[in-house]
């Protein structure tokens, strides 16, 4: 297995390329300033250039990975389309490449509540119905997929429990980001998180359970 990170260097997307990486798994992440993701990123990831935006860096930055993981957002701003074209557009762009090279599996990081058009994040120019278009194609394109909407996101760690559901079951809670990356790579590993949406938070009153009974459950 050799992994490919989009968004490698967001707070998500850098705690992805470290699971992979604490889990021996071969990584490749794409990023947009050298110089900046070098001080990021584990000396271990191979970092290459590339843009969701534009299809061909995306074709040669994946090169030979067999999965994806697409850890993606548009950042706040004044610029009414960012989430249509972050959120959308160019993960549009990485299915269809994933497809031309035959990738294995693809792991998306979404959100909960991207199927309440109403939602109060909708007035950020509209982000999570952007994010749940582009789970649609991920869905619908025939790729092995795994879509992993997490809580609200925190930086700092817990020891609290994750817990699983399946999708639009979870509207509120939160999640550290850290565990949201192992979620992701376990989902690399786990055959029972093969074409599945997960949701996902943490809570210090949840029971431990493993990550195969987590996924099996969903």
């Amino acid at each position: 297995m050799k992994a490919f990170v989009a968004g490698a260097t967001g707070e998500t997307g850098r705690r992805i390329v470290q699971e992979l990486v604490n889990a021996n798994i071969s990584v490749r992440a794409m990023v947009r300033n050298l110089e900046t993701a070098q001080t990021i990123l584990p000396p271990e990831a191979e970092l290459v250039l590339g843009d969701v935006l534009k299809p061909d860096s995306l074709r040669e930055a994946i090169g030979d990975c067999t999965v994806v993981l697409s850890a993606t957002g548009a950042r706040p701003s004044f610029n009414p389309t960012g989430p249509y074209q972050v959120d959308y557009q160019g993960t549009k762009n990485l299915i269809e490449v994933a497809k031309e090279k035959n990738i294995e599996h693809f792991v998306m990081v979404s959100s909960l509540c991207v199927s309440k058009f109403f939602h109060p994040l909708n007035l950020f120019w509209l982000v999570l119905f952007w994010k749940k278009q582009a789970e649609s194609d991920l869905q619908n394109s025939g790729l092995t997929y795994t879509i992993v909407r997490p809580g609200g996101l925190k930086n700092e760690d817990t020891p609290d429990a994750v817990v699983m559901s399946q999708a639009d079951t979870l509207f509120e809670g939160s999640i550290p980001r850290q565990k949201v990356a192992q979620v992701c790579v376990q989902a690399l590993q786990q055959p029972q998180a093969q074409n599945k949406i997960v949701e996902i938070v943490a809570q210090p009153e949840a029971v431990s359970s493993s990550w195969e009974e987590l996924f099996a459950k969903v």
